[in-house]
């Protein structure tokens, strides 16, 4: 980890050495100790030990490189949407998708001090965001930082009581801060859903209630991607996502990043994909694996 608050820097460097001594219980996100990809790595995998990397890429890494046996990034958010990195990132990362997990993101006030002395609160943009409203009918400027868990951290730090910070309840957990408040966000079913990737090879079984994650970059012609997606339509194959995204600026060739809802026929599914190989310049498959319950 890199440019932390001492006392996250601290905890990190815990985890890590922990994970290095017992590499197959570790499970890598990005972030900080107490970042929202923390809490879904507890939640999720209670008896795993999670590994805390600087960014999505070094979380990847530490799956390819053995130092942790999965990673949990998250995919996409209910309020803001895909998270951009990963559709450039997933298609070279050498690793499958093998589940999804949902996380109700809950985010608490924290500090040393009360409530009625909070005047500041402080946080990552999007978190900011997420509870404007909860923080402008109290008068609480918001302020921005890097990190939701390292703005717990420097709140923990600075130990002013006028200054809160906006985390996870794990975060004030781990720096022994007051949860002042708890829920704040102003919608109540905001939710990530994250993605975990292993080293094992994608499944090839398409079981009833699974999801297959597909990406796919057609060819430079008229109708291409009409033609591909006719491979799905022509079998009664549902896609419940399809994205697209330029792999570099300025390109003319759109990348695009699907998710098929199976249901009973496997041959179809596997009829359909592979003709959209005819279609493309690249098909990849991440996984198949089975959908997650979302709260």
């Amino acid at each position: 980890m890199r440019s932390l608050p001492r006392a996250a820097q601290t905890l990190a460097d815990e985890l890590i050495e922990r994970c290095s001594a017992e590499p197959t219980r570790g499970v890598s996100f990005q972030g900080a100790p107490g970042a929202n990809s923390h809490q879904a790595v507890v939640e999720a995998f209670p008896d795993a030990i999670p590994l805390p990397c600087f960014s999505f890429e070094d979380a990847l890494d530490a799956v390819r490189e053995g130092k942790a046996s999965r990673a949990m990034i998250p995919i996409e958010n209910s309020n803001h949407g895909r998270v951009t990195d990963l559709h450039v990132l997933l298609p070279e990362c050498e690793l499958s998708i093998a589940g999804e997990f949902f996380l109700r993101v809950r985010h608490c006030l924290v500090g040393t001090g009360t409530l009625d002395d909070i005047t500041e609160a402080t946080s990552h943009p999007q978190a900011l965001g997420q509870c404007r409203r909860w923080l402008r009918a109290r008068g609480i400027t918001p302020i921005l930082n890097a990190d939701t868990a390292g703005a717990a951290a420097e709140v923990a730090e600075i130990g002013d009581p006028k200054v809160a910070a906006i985390s996870s309840k794990l975060a004030a957990e781990l720096y022994g801060l007051n949860v002042l408040a708890m829920g704040i966000e102003d919608d109540p079913s905001n939710t990530t859903r994250f993605v975990i990737l292993t080293t094992d090879p994608p499944s090839n079984v398409f079981l009833p209630n699974s999801i297959v994650s597909l990406f796919f970059e057609t060819k430079n012609a008229p109708a291409a991607l009409y033609k591909a997606l006719g491979s799905f339509a022509t079998r009664g194959v549902n896609l419940t996502k399809l994205e697209s995204y330029q792999r570099e600026s300025g390109s003319s060739i759109s990348r695009f990043y699907a998710e098929v809802a199976h249901g009973t026929d496997e041959a179809n599914v596997a009829a359909a994909i592979d003709e959209l190989r005819f279609h493309c310049t690249m098909v990849k498959v991440l996984g198949c694996y089975e959908q997650a319950w979302r709260p």
